[in-house]
Protein backbone atom coordinates (compact mmCIF):
# COMPACT_ATOMS: atom_id res chain seq x y z
CA UNK A 1 0.00 0.00 0.00
CA UNK A 2 1.28 4.10 -0.43
CA UNK A 3 0.48 5.38 2.33
CA UNK A 4 1.18 8.51 0.16
CA UNK A 5 -2.17 8.28 -1.24
CA UNK A 6 -3.92 7.71 2.54
CA UNK A 7 -2.02 10.23 4.47
CA UNK A 8 -1.14 13.80 4.39
CA UNK A 9 2.76 14.77 4.09
CA UNK A 10 4.05 14.82 7.34
CA UNK A 11 1.72 12.22 9.08
CA UNK A 12 4.77 9.41 9.66
CA UNK A 13 7.03 12.43 11.00
CA UNK A 14 3.63 13.50 13.75
CA UNK A 15 2.99 9.72 14.00
CA UNK A 16 6.77 9.65 15.45
CA UNK A 17 6.26 12.84 17.95
CA UNK A 18 3.02 12.11 19.42
CA UNK A 19 3.82 8.45 20.21
CA UNK A 20 7.36 8.10 21.11
CA UNK A 21 7.86 5.54 18.25
CA UNK A 22 10.21 5.02 15.65
CA UNK A 23 9.13 6.06 11.91
CA UNK A 24 9.72 2.40 10.78
CA UNK A 25 7.35 1.72 13.98
CA UNK A 26 4.95 4.18 12.73
CA UNK A 27 5.00 2.98 9.18
CA UNK A 28 4.35 -0.86 10.43
CA UNK A 29 1.63 0.82 12.31
CA UNK A 30 -0.17 2.56 9.69
CA UNK A 31 0.18 -0.30 7.10
CA UNK A 32 -1.55 -2.36 9.57
CA UNK A 33 -4.29 -0.35 10.99
CA UNK A 34 -5.27 1.33 7.82
CA UNK A 35 -7.02 -1.74 6.20
CA UNK A 36 -9.48 -1.88 8.92
CA UNK A 37 -10.15 1.98 8.77
CA UNK A 38 -10.97 1.68 4.99
CA UNK A 39 -12.44 -1.58 5.33
CA UNK A 40 -15.46 -0.22 8.00
CA UNK A 41 -16.53 2.17 5.10
CA UNK A 42 -18.08 -0.97 3.28
CA UNK A 43 -19.74 -1.88 6.47
CA UNK A 44 -17.19 -4.95 7.67
CA UNK A 45 -17.62 -3.96 11.38
CA UNK A 46 -20.68 -4.22 13.39
CA UNK A 47 -22.06 -0.82 12.80
CA UNK A 48 -21.98 -0.22 8.89
CA UNK A 49 -21.31 3.58 8.04
CA UNK A 50 -22.86 4.70 4.65
CA UNK A 51 -20.15 7.26 2.89
CA UNK A 52 -22.59 10.05 2.66
CA UNK A 53 -23.17 9.99 6.65
CA UNK A 54 -19.37 9.81 6.88
CA UNK A 55 -18.49 12.39 4.60
CA UNK A 56 -21.27 14.58 6.95
CA UNK A 57 -19.70 13.51 10.15
CA UNK A 58 -15.91 14.23 8.40
CA UNK A 59 -17.18 17.78 7.48
CA UNK A 60 -18.82 18.35 10.74
CA UNK A 61 -15.37 17.25 12.82
CA UNK A 62 -13.23 20.03 10.39
CA UNK A 63 -12.86 18.33 6.94
CA UNK A 64 -9.39 19.02 5.41
CA UNK A 65 -8.63 20.67 8.89
CA UNK A 66 -8.50 16.88 10.59
CA UNK A 67 -5.46 16.09 8.86
CA UNK A 68 -3.54 19.45 9.43
CA UNK A 69 -4.93 19.13 13.42
CA UNK A 70 -2.33 15.96 13.31
CA UNK A 71 0.38 17.57 11.49
CA UNK A 72 -0.09 21.24 12.85
CA UNK A 73 2.27 22.34 15.47
CA UNK A 74 -0.49 22.37 18.07
CA UNK A 75 -1.55 19.46 20.47
CA UNK A 76 -3.51 16.69 18.13
CA UNK A 77 -7.10 16.68 19.65
CA UNK A 78 -7.44 12.53 19.64
CA UNK A 79 -11.10 13.55 20.46
CA UNK A 80 -12.00 14.17 16.98
CA UNK A 81 -10.36 10.88 16.15
CA UNK A 82 -12.34 8.62 18.72
CA UNK A 83 -15.86 10.24 17.57
CA UNK A 84 -15.11 8.96 14.01
CA UNK A 85 -13.84 6.18 14.81
CA UNK A 86 -16.82 5.39 16.86
CA UNK A 87 -18.90 6.26 14.13
CA UNK A 88 -16.62 3.67 12.06
CA UNK A 89 -16.26 0.70 14.06
CA UNK A 90 -19.51 0.97 16.53
CA UNK A 91 -17.70 0.52 19.80
CA UNK A 92 -14.34 0.53 21.71
CA UNK A 93 -14.45 -3.43 21.71
CA UNK A 94 -13.30 -3.07 17.72
CA UNK A 95 -11.17 -0.77 18.15
CA UNK A 96 -9.23 -2.50 21.03
CA UNK A 97 -9.62 -5.96 18.42
CA UNK A 98 -8.29 -3.95 15.45
CA UNK A 99 -5.16 -2.76 17.53
CA UNK A 100 -4.72 -6.30 19.11
CA UNK A 101 -4.69 -7.82 15.54
CA UNK A 102 -2.59 -4.83 14.57
CA UNK A 103 0.10 -5.67 17.03
CA UNK A 104 0.33 -9.15 16.25
CA UNK A 105 1.23 -8.87 13.25
CA UNK A 106 3.60 -6.11 13.72
CA UNK A 107 5.13 -6.76 16.81
CA UNK A 108 3.91 -3.18 18.23
CA UNK A 109 2.73 -2.90 21.55
CA UNK A 110 -1.30 -2.70 21.29
CA UNK A 111 -1.31 0.10 23.50
CA UNK A 112 0.80 1.79 21.11
CA UNK A 113 -1.25 1.06 18.11
CA UNK A 114 -4.93 1.86 20.55
CA UNK A 115 -3.54 5.36 20.36
CA UNK A 116 -2.33 5.70 16.89
CA UNK A 117 -6.02 4.37 15.49
CA UNK A 118 -7.93 7.88 16.28
CA UNK A 119 -4.94 10.03 14.92
CA UNK A 120 -4.48 7.84 12.41
CA UNK A 121 -8.50 8.40 11.30
CA UNK A 122 -8.02 11.73 11.38
CA UNK A 123 -5.09 11.64 9.25
CA UNK A 124 -7.09 9.62 6.45
CA UNK A 125 -10.33 11.61 6.88
CA UNK A 126 -8.65 14.96 6.42
CA UNK A 127 -6.25 14.26 3.43
CA UNK A 128 -9.41 12.37 1.77
CA UNK A 129 -11.50 15.90 2.36
CA UNK A 130 -9.07 17.51 1.36
CA UNK A 131 -8.46 15.51 -1.82
CA UNK A 132 -12.16 15.60 -2.64
CA UNK A 133 -11.03 19.63 -2.89
CA UNK A 134 -14.07 20.73 -1.19
CA UNK A 135 -16.45 20.26 -3.65
CA UNK A 136 -20.38 18.96 -3.46
CA UNK A 137 -20.81 16.08 -2.81
CA UNK A 138 -16.97 15.29 -3.48
CA UNK A 139 -15.84 13.27 -0.29
CA UNK A 140 -19.04 11.19 0.11
CA UNK A 141 -17.69 10.09 -4.36
CA UNK A 142 -14.05 9.55 -3.09
CA UNK A 143 -15.92 7.40 0.19
CA UNK A 144 -18.37 5.31 -2.18
CA UNK A 145 -15.65 4.65 -4.74
CA UNK A 146 -13.82 3.26 -1.57
CA UNK A 147 -16.68 1.20 -0.57
CA UNK A 148 -17.41 0.28 -4.16
CA UNK A 149 -14.05 -0.68 -4.68
CA UNK A 150 -13.59 -2.95 -1.60
CA UNK A 151 -17.25 -4.66 -2.15
CA UNK A 152 -15.94 -5.69 -5.61
CA UNK A 153 -12.39 -6.84 -4.27
CA UNK A 154 -14.12 -8.91 -1.40
CA UNK A 155 -13.03 -6.20 1.58
CA UNK A 156 -10.52 -5.86 3.57
CA UNK A 157 -10.04 -8.59 6.39
CA UNK A 158 -8.42 -5.84 8.83
CA UNK A 159 -5.27 -8.15 8.80
CA UNK A 160 -1.71 -6.71 7.58
CA UNK A 161 -1.72 -9.22 5.50
CA UNK A 162 -4.49 -7.34 3.03
CA UNK A 163 -2.34 -4.11 3.05
CA UNK A 164 -0.68 -4.90 -0.32
CA UNK A 165 -4.42 -5.49 -2.37
CA UNK A 166 -5.72 -2.17 -0.59
CA UNK A 167 -3.00 0.25 -2.55
CA UNK A 168 -3.72 -1.71 -5.41
CA UNK A 169 -7.58 -0.82 -5.11
CA UNK A 170 -7.06 2.58 -3.62
CA UNK A 171 -4.64 4.19 -6.18
CA UNK A 172 -6.68 4.72 -9.16
CA UNK A 173 -9.47 5.58 -6.90
CA UNK A 174 -7.62 8.68 -5.59
CA UNK A 175 -5.59 9.34 -8.59
CA UNK A 176 -2.41 8.10 -7.23
CA UNK A 177 0.99 9.84 -6.65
Amino acid sequence: MNLADLLPEGSLDALTQQLGISREDAERGAQALLPSLIGSINGKTAAPVEPAGLAAQVKALGGSGLSDNVVGSSPTDTGLGNQLLASLFGSKDVSREVAGEASQATGLDPAILKKMLPILAMLVAGHLAKRSGGQQGGLESILGSIAGALAGSGGSSGSAASAGGLGGILGPILGGR
